[in-house]
């Protein structure tokens, strides 16, 4: 079935097979987007759980309990919740190697009291008037694992579902900020200088909307670009990204692009380089790209070198890849929760982590300044007012200094300086988009960063 053979996002998550069984994790979004909507009614956290409804247990599992990639039922929820702790049992990954050495622990000051004391902390959702609690924000939010950092301490752990503390979880969007970090290093190195075009980095995207494009645009995705993330939208060309990234086999009569690099060269312009913020994976695609040209390693490869390698992680990592192994610089990434908590820790102290400085601190800075508030405001995030995007990290600008890495489904690195926190979220929402669970996530953090301030008193 061709993409325009769809016509609701009722078909597109009926048919998600039909395209080639082409879904990739750029499809994720789509799959889930279509499959559920804030007004549609679906399992809540304790009903959905992956554990309970026993997803892919026996040997083999019964045929309503197998979920394959192939098809999509691998990401229909409440299946999902399942997936995203086994992406690599069902597709192609390339491994992000922490190295040989011993891990480094984080210190650990929670305890009974102090769990409690932090389940029990109260707050008003955004647009509500009754107050929820953090412990039932963690449910309403369908969270897989959360933990907390207080100067550099893990006060608060917990895990649900099929995610368990030696596991990994798909970071979805998460994989963005942490390549923006990549790609703010080496500026900050002077290996990539931001104020080029990306087609004296990468030639091959001359003729493409990227072409005439500045690294800096690229970084902070204000480039002018006809690529549409609407999951609703058959003909949008999220479709196309994800059709050429699919590592399955695409059909005989096929004669599209059958890769990341072959993709991104056909995108096209629509408005002007710099007028304002739109968010589009593709940019984080030609991120990679130019860090690859750059450097001499794929972003695999260099997260792995420059950082998972030094901060002491106790996992490797891996990342997801399309049909001749480009990692997926959009989304792909998949990681233990303690150790994306080092890499938001290395952060709150400026690059320095294990006793070395790993990134350059002029990079934090470069993300912690954040980026142009006008031009985020054009794109019409109502509840993000005051934001902005640099380095793809999105950036509160609240009187703490906060920031984010954001992904679909409620992937989270909240780094907080003012109060030497950092929090890091894992989870399995219904919803993909952030509007679904932004308005519990953000007082939810608000309320425990001044809580943990009071501590420290």
């Amino acid at each position: 079935m061709r993409l325009n053979a769809f016509r609701s996002p009722r078909n597109i998550a009926r048919n998600v097979s039909g395209i080639t069984a082409g879904i990739t994790l750029s499809l994720l979004y789509v799959a889930t987007a279509a499959a559920a909507s804030p007004s549609a009614a679906v399992p809540d956290a304790a009903a959905s759980d992956p554990a309970r409804l026993g997803w892919m247990v026996g040997s083999p599992p019964p045929p309503d309990r197998t979920l394959r990639f192939e098809d999509g039922s691998y990401f229909q929820f409440p299946a999902m919740r399942w997936s995203v702790s086994h992406f690599r049992q069902l597709m192609p990954t390339v491994n992000i190697s922490r190295g040989l050495g011993a891990p480094v622990a984080l210190p650990r000051q929670d305890s009974v009291a102090l769990n409690q004391r932090i389940d029990a902390l109260r707050f008003v959702p955004l647009g509500a008037a009754e107050p929820m609690t953090w412990e039932q924000s963690l449910a309403a939010n369908y969270t897989d694992g959360i933990v907390v950092l207080h100067r550099g301490r893990v006060v608060y752990e917990r895990y649900f579902g099929s995610l368990q503390q030696d596991g990994q979880h798909a970071a979805m969007s998460v994989t963005k900020s942490v390549i923006g970090t990549l790609g703010a290093t080496l500026v900050a190195e002077g290996k990539i200088d931001a104020g080029k075009r990306v087609a004296d980095y990468v030639p091959e995207l001359a003729s493409s909307a990227f072409g005439s494009a500045t690294v800096r645009q690229v970084l902070d995705m204000t480039t002018g670009l006809k690529y549409s993330e609407d999951y609703a939208d058959p003909n949008a060309e999220v479709w196309q990204h994800a059709q050429a990234g699919s590592p399955l086999p695409k059909p005989k009569d096929y004669t599209g692009p059958r890769s990341y690099f072959e993709f991104l060269q056909t995108v096209q312009p629509q408005g002007q380089h710099g007028d304002g913020f739109a968010y589009k994976t593709v940019n984080t695609d030609v991120l990679g790209w130019i860090i690859a040209r750059a450097t001499g390693r794929n972003v695999a490869e260099l997260l792995s070198e420059r950082i998972w390698r030094r901060l002491g992680a106790e996992q490797d990592a891996y990342m997801t890849v399309d049909s001749i192994g480009t990692p997926f610089a959009g989304g792909g990434l998949n990681t233990g929760l303690r150790d994306l908590a080092r890499f938001g820790e290395m952060l709150r102290n400026d690059g320095r982590f294990n006793g070395q400085q790993i990134i350059p601190q002029a990079a934090v800075a470069d993300i912690r300044g954040g980026g142009d508030k006008a031009a985020f405001a054009k794109a019409g995030y109502g509840l993000l007012p005051g934001w902005s995007y640099r380095d793809m990290w999105w950036v509160s600008h609240n009187p703490h200094g906060a920031y984010s890495a954001r992904g679909v489904h409620g992937q989270r690195i909240y780094v907080d300086p003012k109060a030497e926190m950092v929090i890091v979220r894992y989870a399995s929402h219904p919803v993909a988009g952030n509007a679904a669970n932004d308005p519990t996530t953000i007082p939810a953090f608000d309320a425990l960063a001044q809580f943990l301030m009071s501590l420290s008193r």
